[in-house]
């Protein structure tokens, strides 16, 4: 049953509430907040392949959760160069009672994973098992030259998200290139997702006024398009689980389904999501359907910059920044967004 579960493509659930690993009681259960998962392997091994990690190098884990990736990372370095920082006082001893079972020769300390860790220095590469709308500086500080810094760049809507990869050049300059993604860590502790799953019936029951449109339902793997969309429209939200691409605005009350045919679609509401949508595809093929772009992010802070490129048909924003994360439990997670690890 373990072999197939770990084997199976998925996180594993680990944490409801907050609640001491060590009391767990075998069986279904009902309720409450997931608050740890263990992510998949694939996405574990693709983030570590993409940091490039050595023998040899500091490896710093940022909300290590059960310690799983810490572990392999652990098993790369080689001893007493890989550490985590971990919220969580019931995590961190799970993690670190297994991981001292391995012999590993890593470490986890309980701290705020955004403040990097607590002791400072600097790591060759650092990996964050959370989501966040910006970098935070304390990552960046602690970012040694030459080092990689990876990390899921969290959106308000669950499934436009990107992936951050910070480098410090041997001289000392960041560089920054966010890339769209599908998949990604979930959000910092607090941070809300937009949902529309209390909308379906009312979509369903009334899909909205066709109309003629330009656009054809983009394609799902145009990750660089969804996550302009998620910036440049914001504060909506695809439900993957409708028969046809349905956008929603919960905040205004308003949806657009596509269809029927690739020319037509329905819209509701005050605010026409499928009119923005519509602007920004427009945009994005102007600026060149980028897939890939650049970030700036500044040593002591401040204003985080995104680009597609130069010109006066560059796709542009700002990321918004932090927000104190508050000591309560999560969020509750749908289980429908294919997220891949939570804290």
């Amino acid at each position: 049953e373990w072999l197939d579960l770990i084997h199976s493509g998925e996180s594993v659930l680990l944490q409801r509430d907050g609640e001491a690993l060590d009391a767990l009681v075998r069986g279904p259960v009902t309720g409450g907040n997931m608050t740890s998962m263990s992510t998949y392997g694939q996405a574990t091994v693709e983030a570590l392949q993409t940091l490039q990690l050595a023998p040899g190098q500091g490896y710093l884990e940022l909300g290590p959760g059960p310690g799983v990736s810490l572990a392999l990372a652990a098993a790369i370095t080689g001893p007493r160069l890989a550490a985590g920082v971990e919220r969580d006082g019931h995590m961190v001893a799970f993690a670190q009672r297994n991981l001292d079972r391995l012999g590993l020769g890593a470490t986890v300390v309980e701290g705020d994973a955004l403040d990097g860790h607590p002791a400072g220095g600097a790591f060759d590469r650092i990996h964050s098992g959370i989501g966040v709308p910006c970098v935070p500086p304390a990552w960046v500080e602690q970012l040694a030259p030459g080092g990689r810094l990876l990390t899921t760049l969290t959106t308000r809507t669950p499934n436009w998200l990107g992936q951050l990869l910070v480098t410090r050049t041997e001289a000392g300059a960041v560089e920054t290139v966010l890339r769209g993604r599908r998949r990604g860590y979930r959000p910092m502790l607090g941070y809300r997702w937009l949902d529309a799953v209390t909308m379906r019936p009312r979509i369903k029951a009334e899909p909205g006024v066709p109309r003629p449109t330009r656009l054809a339902p983009p394609p799902d793997d145009a990750y660089g398009f969804w996550l302009a969309a998620a910036y440049l429209a914001p504060g909506l939200v695809r439900d993957f689980q409708a028969e046809t691409m349905t956008i929603a605005a919960p905040d205004e009350d308003s949806w657009a389904v596509a269809g029927p045919g690739e020319d037509t679609v329905r819209v509701h509401g005050p605010r026409d999501v499928w009119a923005e949508l519509e602007d920004v595809h427009a945009r994005w093929v102007l600026a060149g359907r980028p897939d890939a772009y650049r970030v700036t992010v500044s040593e002591g802070g401040g204003p985080q910059h995104v680009t597609s490129g130069t010109g006066l048909r560059a796709l542009t924003w700002v990321l918004p920044p932090l927000a104190p994360v508050p000591h309560q439990p999560a969020a509750p997670c749908p289980s429908e967004h294919p997220t891949e690890k939570a804290l």
